[in-house]
């Protein structure tokens, strides 16, 4: 199935935040929901070999305990697994998406990623992880490398949901930009939000310019957006108009245009990404 939206799991307290983001935007665009919740290498059976000055007898005895304890811990996992994805079904379903499948993978989310995101037209993860809680300054771990490797929309998701209706955009001017507000004129997603796009900085010609070429392509799929340049620095500047003028959702490309390109995650997008309190949508 081509075109889905891939909701990755954890059981987590985002993870009911991301299946209500990914209900929202399959009842948007039509397009079918794949759960998916990976089982970790470090979930897998550890083999440590207890058995080194244990007598003979005794020896055959205590290896097979521990066979058989890391078999129960093997299907404790995977059951917990199920029950997740079962979770994650179950609030798919009070919120009418009936199109909706779910995957147990086990090894790396990253690698999982990589072998479904083909066929996906956005990838949805959680803020952070289970160690949301203990970490909230943090981003967690899995969401920086999905960000890092996959080649599709990262739609990543504020710690609960609410109504999406009005979209801020920063735009810098960068290719990842310009690749977003192309993103936005071509999803059906974005039909009929409130949207505007903003850049931080000075407002010269160039600046100008780019807003009024960013506008212009929306204005051509059917979106009439509001344009504006605000001072000041973008870490800052964006993060105070998402809260002050109550946006709903930020879209902005994965890497600044004046960031050395070896940093695989721009300084900005990384801060806004920790500091929003709203879902954050990033182009590559």
């Amino acid at each position: 199935m081509t075109d889905k939206i891939i909701a990755l799991v954890d059981g987590s307290i985002y993870s009911a935040s991301v299946c209500d983001h990914a209900a929202w935007i399959a009842q948007r665009t039509g397009a079918p929901v794949e759960l998916i919740h990976v089982l970790g290498r470090r979930e897998a059976p550890e083999k440590a070999d207890l058995s080194g000055a244990i007598r003979l007898g005794a020896r055959t005895a205590l290896l097979e305990e521990l066979a058989e304890i890391d078999a129960q811990r093997a299907r404790l996992v995977s059951h917990r697994g199920r029950a997740i994805l079962e979770d994650a079904c179950a609030i798919l379903d009070r919120a009418g998406v009936t199109d909706a499948t779910s995957r147990l993978r086990h090894g790396d989310i990253v690698e999982a990623v990589a072998e479904v995101e083909e066929g996906a037209r956005v990838i949805i993860i959680g803020k952070r992880g289970e160690a949301a809680d203990f970490a909230r300054g943090h981003l967690g771990s899995n969401l920086e490398r999905i960000v890092r490797a996959s080649h599709k929309p990262v739609f990543v998701a504020s710690r609960a949901y609410r109504p999406i209706s009005k979209v801020l955009v920063a735009y810098d001017g960068g290719v990842s930009a310009m690749r977003a507000v192309d993103h936005i004129a071509r999803s059906t997603l974005f039909q009929g939000l409130d949207i505007h796009v903003v850049t931080v900085g000075q407002a010269g010609p160039e600046v100008k310019k780019g807003l009024e070429d960013a506008r212009a392509m929306l204005r051509a799929a059917g979106i009439e957006a509001e344009t504006s340049v605000l001072p000041g620095q973008p870490e800052t500047a964006l993060g105070k108009l998402v809260d002050e003028a109550h946006f709903d959702m930020l879209v902005m490309g994965a890497y600044g245009h004046s960031r050395i390109r070896s940093l695989i995650i721009g300084s900005t997008t990384t801060e806004m990404i920790r500091s929003c309190k709203v879902p954050v949508v990033l182009i590559r």
